[in-house]
């Protein structure tokens, strides 16, 4: 036992001594000692001489300090005493490369590629060894021996499209030994997909894209290609052939629409509705009301119908009425209660905004904040919106009330954030100007970038515009346009903003004019004349505080509503380059470069 103890005490040491060595040694090795170094890697070596990594850093010690012929005597040496370890002719013709010795290190390169054995660990050790030094068209003659000896041309399929990525310039051969590589192992999907996406240019997967039809043709029981060719189509954003993909494979395969489901959600966020709702109503008309998808596609696919009709405002009362019909439909399907109170609040909205039918957009909202066990969240946006068509009525009390309750309830979220937003807002239309800015002031620092942005636009709306008269008489006259603007009363606000300008003839709100009349020409849909108006504000009032929400608003007219692409790149960049501090700038700069074709 004592002998025992002795022993297991001196190999302990000996690890020991030997971890302290190799850390020195490496520390060594970093601060580019090298005559220090390759004393205590030699000396490594000869301890563990089943260590490769010591025996190559005893050699690159040489190397750097230009020991060649002793360089070459150890190589030659360890040569003899494993003759079976390739890597040495790699190793040898590399120190011959540092000699200029080209010729010698050529016949050493392949001395080691021609003793190659049907061994699979053999041939990958020899192929990394020429992968360290970067010599990547000599690892690829490796493996493709090294397939040759094990009678198996895919089995290093993978290690081959990894050398030709590293090459850089290769890419059809990359993909081909890529995809070869999934025939081996279709649970690489998820890593190639990886490597594809962070390598692969806008040509190379047009490359993977035939490579993958030529392979779906000639062997069309492989399901891993046309999955494969769908998640090309989604990386190019040909949602209508990925479309086309996975509705064959939900076929094939006999699903129940959850692939198609996930690629409608895909388009439906990149906004290509068309293809979304294709695809939520092949689950609807082809797996029915057995599949898991159905009650949501079916309320996604309403959702999209009315963002495509909506968004652009480009919609005729026939569609809107058309799509009134779907929402209603879908109610008496689904009924109306807390699952479906998200689709009842949509179709309110429609009815107040798009068929100006606020009496009814009121009913239903009124119903929905009553459903049992309605979720906290909806019903208070349902009590934000119900409180906007109050106000829309004129019922300002009750607009207030409903504001009040969602702020209370939801104090410290973004919900209680845009509450108390609109309450500041109410109380800025009706004149109460001191308070409505005190409140803005506080909502400069709400997490919603937008409720801050817009609480920061009209607290320095208010300050500027109340320190500018001994009353507040214009900006009164301006709020009151305002509130009829909300309420779409528009005749009424271009007589009240005439009417301003007529009592306060050069007044600092010209601007400010323009750009409410802006606005009603956009909700009317008569975009050349809202242009025109922003235009105004652009050449008129460059210095203004609605400059860049002037150029800002007009340049998305010109690319959404009036089709002039370059006019709307042009406004992009004026906004970013001369605006640069403007909180427009950075979704500028976006714009203009997706516009200008940029890969985003």
């Amino acid at each position: 036992m004592r002998l025992l103890i002795v022993l297991l005490t001196l190999v302990c040491c000996s690890l020991s001594l030997s971890a302290q060595d190799a850390r020195l040694a490496q520390q060594y090795y970093t601060d580019g000692e090298y005559e220090k170094a390759g004393v205590l890697y030699q000396r490594l070596y000869q301890a563990n001489q089943n260590n490769d990594y010591y025996f190559n850093r005893y050699i690159d010690c040489l190397i750097a300090l230009e020991r060649y012929e002793e360089s070459e005597d150890a190589i030659r040496k360890e040569l003899k005493r494993a003759p079976q370890s390739l890597q040495l002719h790699v190793t040898l013709g590399n120190l011959y490369e540092q000699q200029i010795r080209d010729e010698e290190a050529r016949q050493e390169y392949e001395k080691a590629i021609d003793k190659l054995p049907p061994d699979r660990l053999s041939i990958v050790k020899l192929a990394q060894a020429f992968t360290q030094l970067n010599k990547y068209d000599l690892a690829i003659a490796t493996y493709e021996k090294g397939g040759q000896l094990l009678h198996d041309q895919q089995v290093f399929a993978y290690n081959l499209g990894d050398l030709y990525r590293l090459k850089g310039d290769e890419a059809p051969q990359m993909i081909e030994n890529y995809l070869n590589s999934l025939d081996e192992n279709p649970g690489r999907m998820s890593s190639l997909q990886a490597i594809f996406q962070r390598y692969l240019s806008e040509d190379d997967l047009a490359e993977l894209q035939t490579q993958l039809y030529d392979r779906i043709q000639t062997d069309r029981d492989a399901v891993h290609y046309p999955e494969l060719l769908t998640w090309v189509f989604i990386q190019r954003k040909d949602y209508g052939n990925a479309l086309r993909q996975v509705k064959a494979l939900d076929r094939r395969l006999k699903e129940n629409g959850g692939r198609v489901y996930n690629l409608a959600e895909i388009a439906f966020n990149d906004k290509d509705y068309d293809n979304a709702i294709d695809a939520y109503d092949y689950i609807v008309a082809e797996k029915g009301v057995i599949s898991s998808f159905y009650i949501d596609a079916k309320r996604q696919a309403l959702r999209c119908r009315q963002i495509q009709l909506t968004a652009g405002y480009d919609y005729s009362e026939e569609s809107i009425r058309q799509l009134e019909q779907e929402y209603l439909s879908f109610l008496d399907e689904f009924g109306r209660n807390k699952t479906t109170a998200q689709i009842v609040a949509e179709l309110a909205d429609l009815e107040a905004f798009y068929l100006n039918d606020i009496p009814k957009a009121i009913r239903l909202l009124e119903e929905l904040i009553a459903y049992p066990g309605i979720n906290r969240n909806v019903q208070a946006r349902a009590k934000l919106s119900l409180g906007d068509f109050y106000l829309i009525q004129g019922e300002r009390w009750d607009a207030t009330l409903l504001y009040s309750q969602v702020d209370k309830a939801f104090a410290d979220d973004l919900l209680g954030h845009e509450a108390r937003f609109r309450n500041a807002k109410l109380s800025y239309y009706f004149g109460d100007f001191q308070w409505a800015q005190s409140q803005f002031d506080v909502l400069k620092a709400s997490t919603s970038k937008l409720i801050a942005n817009d609480a920061l636009d009209l607290s320095i709306f208010i300050m500027d515009n109340l320190g500018l008269d001994t009353t507040a008489a214009s900006l009164t006259m301006y709020a009151e346009a305002d509130l009829l603007i909300f309420q779409n009363r528009f005749d009424e606000a271009f007589e009240k903003l005439d009417d301003l300008l007529f009592q306060f003839p050069k007044h600092a709100l010209q601007d400010d004019v323009l750009y409410a009349k802006a606005k009603i020409y956009k909700k009317r849909r008569e975009y050349a004349k809202a242009a025109e108006m922003l235009q105004a504000i652009i050449d008129e009032h460059a210095d203004g505080i609605r400059a860049d929400n002037a150029l800002f608003e007009l340049a998305e007219l010109y690319e959404n509503q009036l089709h002039d692409i370059e006019k709307a790149k042009s406004l992009y960049e004026t906004l970013f380059i001369d605006y640069s501090g403007s909180t427009f700038a950075v979704e500028a700069r976006k714009r203009f470069r997706k516009l200008r074709g940029d890969n985003i």
